[in-house]
């Protein structure tokens, strides 16, 4: 399962209006949807559910998710309990969408002490040092933490009446805070898991390699509800793949990473990509430009360029690899899934580099989306950065042009 941008808020904008980021306007970090997006609390509301939403939120405005709210930072289980009560007595059909903090830095719940630094296998995209190791040891740790949380609401679905009855599902934001995942298109920075259940409907223990995207989710609970998918969305439902596992779902997944507004970030570093079954193509706006974001601030990857200064050579090209980025990279996901040996300049894969930019320029268009021009309007897109914009008689924000809302992809 895929996301469409490694960020915190445009995923969670993404998961639950079914449309891709640019077209929705929510596409760099701390971001907002254009007004006149709708969101699945639209579509269920208007089939008779309760919506609910408990936890972490990152969406804006509130007029595109109407939902009824609860939670800090992560969900209510008290909350949850009150809404399978009130559902069990009155009938009244309902969505609820636990949304966990969980895990995202500092990373501070959870037992570490389960896993012992010393002991771990790390990723090759990290540079073994004491601080990589604690790190990643307390990243393991508040995974085991959400993965309770979970638990816990499934606890009290189980036992609910309501439990042969409910479709479960469960999702992740992007990938860690580490380099090489979160802010980046690599596999690590968009591909997650997506656990299902649905008594009677899915069948316990199967698995479908069948490529799904986040856009995807909404469509899929409209149709397990019964509701009409709107024309404007930009995903498609797969029910059918989880009736049947055997059934191809998408030829194509894409993604895109807003750099310009986020926290420490470059000025600018736009990225775009496109993956099949197999190969990841990803398109750097700007290879001039050095990467930056909050992890190349992080102490962890300030100890990796004093390994590099002092001759270290894979912490050398991590560090430089990591900031420094070719125009264009192409990666077999089957064989390099952590995505370190880039194939664009080998004519055994001129088919493959083709086709997939082309399909990527398509996918863009059919968005609206400018490529850099799109990029340096990124902060028209963040509520704060437009108050700030909006106080400054000499600087008007102008708005993207709306894009053709009708699904080709």
């Amino acid at each position: 399962c895929f996301q469409a941008a490694p960020m915190c808020s445009p995923t969670r904008h993404c998961l639950y209006t079914g449309l891709f980021p640019v077209k929705s306007g929510a596409y760099p970090n701390h971001t907002m949807a254009y007004d006149w997006v709708k969101s699945i609390a639209h579509y269920l509301q208007a089939a008779g559910y309760s919506t609910h939403l408990s936890g972490k939120k990152h969406i804006n405005p509130r007029s595109v998710f109407p939902f009824q709210y609860s939670g800090a930072n992560n969900p209510d289980p008290a909350v949850f309990a009150e809404v399978l009560a009130s559902s069990e007595k009155s009938g009244t059909p309902f969505l609820f969408i636990a949304c966990s903090n969980e895990p995202h830095s500092p990373w501070n719940k959870g037992d570490a002490s389960a896993y012992p630094p010393e002991s771990l296998n790390l990723p090759p995209v990290l540079v073994d040092s004491p601080d990589t190791r604690d790190g990643f040891s307390k990243y393991l740790a508040e995974i085991t933490y959400f993965d309770s949380q979970v638990g816990e609401l499934i606890g009290l679905l189980d036992k609910s009446p309501l439990r042969d009855n409910t479709l479960v599902m469960v999702l992740t934001e992007q990938g860690n805070s580490f380099p090489f995942a979160k802010w980046t298109c690599y596999e690590v920075g968009l591909r997650s898991g997506c656990i299902v259940r649905w008594p009677g409907k899915v069948e316990a223990g199967s698995h479908s390699d069948s490529l799904v995207e986040y856009v995807d989710v909404v469509p899929t609970f409209l149709e397990a509800a019964g509701v009409e998918r709107p024309d404007e969305l930009d995903g498609r439902s797969f029910l059918p793949t989880l009736r049947d596992p055997t059934i191809a779902h998408k030829q194509y997944v894409f993604g895109l990473q807003t750099t310009r507004g986020i926290i420490n970030g470059s000025e600018h570093f736009g990225i775009r990509t496109v993956r099949d079954n197999r190969y990841r193509y990803i398109l750097n706006l700007t290879p001039e430009a050095t990467f930056q974001n909050a992890a190349t601030k992080d102490p962890m990857f300030k100890t990796w360029q004093r390994m590099a200064a002092d001759g270290d050579e894979n912490a050398k090209r991590l560090v430089h690899d990591y900031q420094h980025r070719p125009a264009e990279e192409l990666y077999d996901c089957e064989t390099d899934p952590w995505n370190r040996t880039n194939l664009i300049d080998d004519p055994a894969f001129a088919e493959v580099r083709n086709r997939l930019r082309a399909k990527l320029e398509t996918w863009m268009n059919q968005q609206g989306d400018e490529g850099q021009a799109t990029e340096m309007k990124a902060l028209e897109r963040m509520p704060r950065a437009r108050r700030d914009q909006n106080s400054s008689p000499d600087n008007k924000p102008q708005r993207l042009k709306r894009p053709n809302r009708k699904n080709r992809t």
